[in-house]
């Protein structure tokens, strides 16, 4: 049975950090390219960050260029999201992803707010 499971979501204020996992289970995680996306209220599920199966590329969008890293850990199955100098409009909810299996997690929800 395949499973992502998100954790690290929560309320944060402007300015500060979060980190959030992802555990994958039920299928072989080290093989596939994965992703994180976000989705906000009234907006459509956007791309935040990609990482190949290596950990060795990286891309994410501009408007979290310099501030997020994705990263990943093959041998423990689970990918990361490092979010510093966060901003009221990063919040969303967060689904990491397996884009090349349409494989998502249940998602977890960071709010910036002061």
């Amino acid at each position: 049975q395949v499973k992502l499971v998100e954790s690290g979501g929560g309320l944060v204020q402007p300015g500060g950090s979060l980190r959030l996992s992802c555990a994958a289970s039920g299928f072989t995680f080290s093989i596939y390219p994965v992703s994180w996306y976000r989705q906000a209220p009234g907006k459509e599920r956007e791309l935040v960050a990609y990482i190949n199966r290596f950990g060795d590329l990286t891309k994410y969008a501009d408007s979290v260029k310099g501030r997020f890293t994705i990263s990943r850990d093959n041998a423990k199955n689970t990918m990361y999201l490092q979010m510093n100098t966060l901003k009221p409009e990063d919040t969303a909810v967060y689904y990491c992803s397996v884009p090349g299996l349409n494989y998502w997690g249940q998602g977890t929800q960071v709010t910036v707010s002061s």
